[in-house]
């Protein structure tokens, strides 16, 4: 086991360095941010001290492990927009982000467990039928659509909801939907197709013949072991519900991670960029890590296999 957790947090390390990597050469690749930062009017002289005192001007390399070497003591640099320690900004933004996530992952779940185990027991019935039309709808339809169809009608015709910001619970209410939504169509279908594959399996055909009650049989014999890879999926899903959310925040003016990053990439503010993408990413890897090790509790097939 030991070996095990060893090896996922080495590949989670390597991962997290060519991330690294990529991040800061996109970010430069943006255009010189110093054009957004200096007005019209300023010189040469001007763009030249903007560069000497931001660290503009020495070797890419020089840059990359200088910023390798702050990120991992928590120090991202200052934002060239805010003018703030991006630190702080994270700071402020993740704990939002994580909560709208976790609320999108509990509507997702609410949704998808009892549709995914109706749609098997009852398969090839209407309710299969409903809940795989629910499936192919939130698989197809882009977020985006999703969340300005909701502001639009929901909060602003029927003004029922918050269009946006932070409010109190309701406004959790339209991002969290807008966000769940196509989870609950993924893990719908692997929840249903789990559920079939255990209701075939002998021991729920011995569990019936020995007079257990049906409902029994379901809730308890066969959903259990169709969870393992639900708890995969699920833990998955709510690392991306974090990185993906980039859209809903902005539409819904929701002060995350994700609105920080859109504000980032259009003010060409590459330290928030870099933070950002570091940040979630971490977060990806501690929830894949966290997933594993679970997996491998779960199923000792997984850990002994490795």
């Amino acid at each position: 086991m030991i070996r095990f957790v060893l090896s996922r947090v080495l590949q989670s390390l390597v991962a997290l360095a060519i991330l690294s990597v990529v991040v800061f050469i996109l970010a430069r690749a943006t255009g010189d941010p110093l054009h957004l930062i200096l007005p019209m009017s300023a010189s040469e002289e001007d763009y030249a001290y903007a560069r000497r005192y931001l660290g503009l001007d020495r070797p890419y390399v020089e840059q990359y492990f200088s910023f390798v070497g702050k990120a991992m003591t928590g120090d991202f640099g200052t934002s060239l927009r805010a003018r703030r320690p991006v630190s702080e900004l994270i700071r402020e933004r993740l704990p939002n982000s994580l909560r709208l996530a976790l609320f999108a992952m509990c509507v997702s779940l609410s949704f998808a467990f009892p549709l995914g185990v109706l749609a098997a027991v009852k398969k090839g019935t209407w309710i299969d039928r409903a809940a795989q039309v629910i499936a192919v709808l939130g698989q197809s339809l882009p977020t985006f659509w999703v969340a300005i169809v909701l502001v639009e009608f929901v909060a602003g015709r029927l003004q029922w909801l918050p269009a946006g910001g932070i409010s109190g619970f309701a406004s959790y209410i339209l991002p969290g939907f807008t966000l769940g939504w196509f989870v609950v169509a993924g893990m719908m279908r692997l929840l249903r197709s789990g559920m079939l594959e255990v209701l075939d399996s002998e021991y729920v055909k011995l569990a019936r013949v020995k007079g257990v009650v049906e409902r029994r049989v379901v809730w308890l014999h066969a959903l259990k072991n169709a969870l393992i890879p639900v708890v995969t999926f699920a833990g998955i899903y709510f690392a991306i519900l974090v990185t993906t959310a980039i859209v809903v925040e902005t539409v819904f003016a929701w002060p995350g991670l994700g609105r920080l990053a859109y504000e980032g990439i259009s003010s060409r503010d590459f330290p928030v960029i870099q933070a950002v993408v570091l940040t979630t990413a971490a977060i990806v890897a501690v929830v894949n890590l966290g997933v594993d090790l679970l997996y491998a509790v779960i199923d000792p097939r997984i850990r002994h296999a490795r």
